[in-house]
């Protein structure tokens, strides 16, 4: 599979995974791309195949659901410590 059809079907999975819309799916894919994620399945086709599409799907999802959690908790800090006499 080529490189964009293998990004297509990271999207596709994410959208078909998760339920995400396809503005999201595409973000996070378009993000993953920006951080140089996909550099390794550019350069080796042995990469781009469904099942490592399924796996790299699930794996931005639970990165992006982590770093929304840590944002929460960072948040919630930053109000606690402003209520904190």
């Amino acid at each position: 599979m080529t490189y964009e059809d293998f990004l297509d079907e990271v999207t596709t999975l994410l959208t078909e995974i998760y339920n995400l819309d396809d503005e999201a799916a595409i973000k996070l894919v378009v993000d993953a791309q920006d951080a140089e994620y996909f550099v390794a399945h550019d350069d080796k086709e042995e990469l781009r195949t469904v099942a490592q599409a399924k796996l790299d799907a699930v794996a931005l999802y639970e990165a992006k659901q982590n770093r929304n959690q840590t944002q929460r908790k960072q948040q919630q800090r930053q109000v606690q410590k402003k209520k904190a006499p």
